[in-house]
Formats: C-alpha cells, structure tokens, sequence
C-alpha cells in the first residue's frame, strides 16, 4: 500500500514539526558550513576570538549530534548569544511539501528551498530506502539535470541551479529528524549517538543532478557528513556517483576521500554516446583511466559501476565479455540495475533471465555482481525516476504510469 501525504494540504501540514515549515526567511544559514565559515559567522556575530573555537564545537554538537533546528534549544549556549544568533541566522529545515511512502518501505520526500539571490523557491526530491542492517538515503545535488541521459527520467528535467552545501547537508538532517535517528531531547548533552543501529546509515549521492557539476557545494557537504565530531558517517558508507565529469573525479577523491560509483550503461563509446551524453565529451579510455587512479583505489575500496538493463540495447552476453574486458585491472562491483519504467521512455527492462546470465556470466569472471532490487517504483522514487514538482507529471500521465505498473509493465 502506498502513502502519500500531500503538505499543501492544512490539515496534513499540521503533522509536521513546527520547524518543519518554518516560513522562508532572508537571514544566511549555518547548516553546511565549514567550521571555519561558522568560525566566521560566529565572529560577525560578535563572539570574541578567544571563544570561536569553542563555541564552534558547542554548535557543530547541537546541528549535527543533536540534530536541532531552533536556537532556543541550544540550552548550554548563553541566552544573550541565542538571541544574537537567532537576529542574523537560520539553521531550519526546508519545507516538506509531499511525502510518500512505498508500500516496500522505501520514502520520498519533495523538499523546497527558499529563494537563492533573485530566484525562486526550488524544489527537489530525496529518497530513503530502508534494508535489513542498514538505511540508504539518497541525496541530490541539482534542481534538475543538464546530462539528459535518454533512459533517466530526471534528465527531462531541465537545470534550474546548483544545490548550496547548505540544502544537500538539510537533506539529511531532515531525513533523520523524521525517521526519529536522532538523540530525543531528555538524553544528556554529552552522550554521542553510536553509528550503529542509525536508521540512516549510508548516503548516495544518486538523487537529481550530477555532483561533479556542483563539485564544491559537494564536498563540503560531504565533509560535514563525514565529520566524527557531528554526522560522523563513515567515508566508507559514502558514496558519490557521476556519469564521467573526468576531471573533477580525482580531485574529489584527494579532498574526500568517499566511495565513488561511476554510470556506465555501455561497454563502447558509440552506445554510450546515445546513453549518456556527457561520453561525447568524456569517452570511455578517458572515464576509465581516471578510475584506475582513484585515490585510495583497492580490493577494499572498489569502484562501483552502475548499468541499468535495457532490453535489446545494452544486456547481450558480448556486452557482458567486453564490460569484463573493460574493467580489467580495476577493483570493481558492477550494480546491475532492471530498468525502471517512467512515462515517455521508449526503453524496455530486460527479460529477468536475461539479467541473471548477464549476471551470472560477469560473476563467473571474478566480479561481484548484485541484481539491484527496485525499491519504491509505486511511487516513482526508484532509480532513474526522480523529477521535482515543478516538473510534475500530469494527471493523465500519473494515471497511465499507475495503469503500467498493475499491469506488471514496470518490473
């Protein structure tokens, strides 16, 4: 049974925290900064030099350990400081204007942000799904796409801007705040939250948009995840995914130090062309000798290569020999990923015995090959299906993609 909770709606928003819908406001954000911009902040707050550090890591522990969204919960900050803060700061939650969840468990939330500059309001898309032992959520980093990958439904969505660190940072600490993973305010302000046990336990960045076009705002954001004094999720349950924007993979390998997962869907430049696009730019032997020099590349530390199967496109036994030929020599998994069907695609998922040879051939070469199972198809938040509202599909179009689906069209 899918859940769908549209926020517009009055009633349906008073289930929400108060911070939850907190109205936009001008005033900067805290949430994503470096700790020397907080440092910074704190500074043009008037906080004096000899306290900066300090009373850095007071806020640092309540943002990302305690997980608060409300200066007047910082109780071990003075009330004169809050106040100040509070005057020429917000570190609240973006608007939750629908959440859905799947009948498989997996959730959805459509996120909008405030107005950047002269702009207008965005809206993105963030998807949790929970496994046994762990909690994936995956993030976006773009109101839209520019790659326009012709089997992705996010990539008919055009660019509207880059995420800020700040609004990839919110996507976690909303997920959290809601899934109930962080501390509840009676546990003592000292107490750290383990890492196990965590409902979010692992991030992709997967959702909309292609990191590497938005590489700073990226890792910063990812640095703040991966900090131990605060989300403290380890880089190995990190990882970031691009479709090849070759040269900004080993810089962002060097300043991270995440998992890295690369879009591959061909096994040549000619098909891969039609694919993904961004492979006229950056053809295979460029993409791929950029992987073999990823920092901290190893049997532990394997790239993940993504390829979605597409029936009668991409899912032969020779592409299967010439994908294990291609990785020679680099620690690899390759997620094999059945095509999820969305309104206008002209594609096909392969047959499932077709996957399994393709599997089974792949693994027999000594690379570890999972089936991904398609979670949250019912309400488009499966691979490849993100699209913000903005770009919402059509009544007419929900209505047909809810007709494929009982019609078993979407497996």
């Amino acid at each position: 049974m899918t859940v769908s909770l549209d926020l517009t709606d009055n009633a349906a928003r008073d289930s929400l925290s108060a911070q939850a819908r907190m109205p936009f406001t001008d005033r900067p954000t805290l949430i994503g900064l470096t700790r020397e911009q907080l440092g910074g902040a704190l500074r043009e707050a008037g906080v004096p030099d000899r306290q900066i550090r300090m009373r850095v890591q007071q806020l640092w522990h309540w943002l990302y350990v305690r997980g608060v969204s409300d200066f007047d919960d910082m109780t071990n900050v003075s009330k004169d400081l809050r106040t100040r803060l509070k005057a020429g700061f917000s570190i609240a939650r973006p608007e939750i204007v629908e959440e859905q969840i799947s009948g498989d468990g997996t959730r959805k939330w459509l996120l909008r942000f405030p107005p950047r500059g002269a702009g207008r309001p965005v809206e993105v898309e963030t998807v949790y799904i929970p496994e046994e032992g762990r909690g994936t959520l995956c993030v976006s980093s773009q109101v839209g796409c520019t790659l326009t990958c012709t089997f992705c439904h996010t990539g008919t969505q055009k660019l509207v801007r880059n995420l800020t660190s700040e609004e990839i940072v919110s996507q976690l600490l909303l997920a959290r705040e809601r899934l109930g993973d962080f501390p509840d305010r009676d546990t003592p302000q000292g107490a750290i939250v383990p890492a196990e046990g965590r409902k979010v336990s692992n991030v992709v960045m997967m959702g909309m948009g292609e990191p590497l076009y938005n590489a700073a705002n990226v890792r910063d954001a990812l640095l703040v995840f991966a900090d131990g004094d605060g989300l403290s999720l380890s880089k190995r349950r990190i990882t970031l995914s691009t479709s090849g924007v070759v040269p900004e993979i080993i810089k962002m390998g060097e300043e991270t130090g995440v998992m890295l997962a690369i879009s591959l869907h061909a096994v040549n430049d000619e098909l891969r062309d039609v694919l993904v696009p961004i492979n006229r730019k950056y053809p295979l032997e460029t993409l791929l000798d950029a992987c073999r020099n990823y920092p901290g590349l190893s049997n532990a530390r394997r790239i993940t290569f993504e390829y979605v199967m597409l029936k009668d496109v991409n899912d032969s036994l020779a592409d299967a020999k010439e994908l294990v030929r291609l990785l020679k020599g680099i620690p690899a998994k390759i997620n094999l990923i059945p095509f999820n069907k969305w309104p206008g695609s002209d594609y096909e998922c392969s047959d499932w015995e077709q996957i399994e040879k393709f599997a089974d051939f792949i693994n027999a070469n000594g690379y570890a090959s999972p089936i991904r199972t398609p979670r949250g198809q019912d309400i488009l938040a499966a691979c490849g299906q993100l699209k913000s509202a903005s770009e919402r599909m059509k009544k007419t179009e929900r209505l047909a993609y809810e007709a494929m689906m009982i019609a078993g069209h979407g497996d």
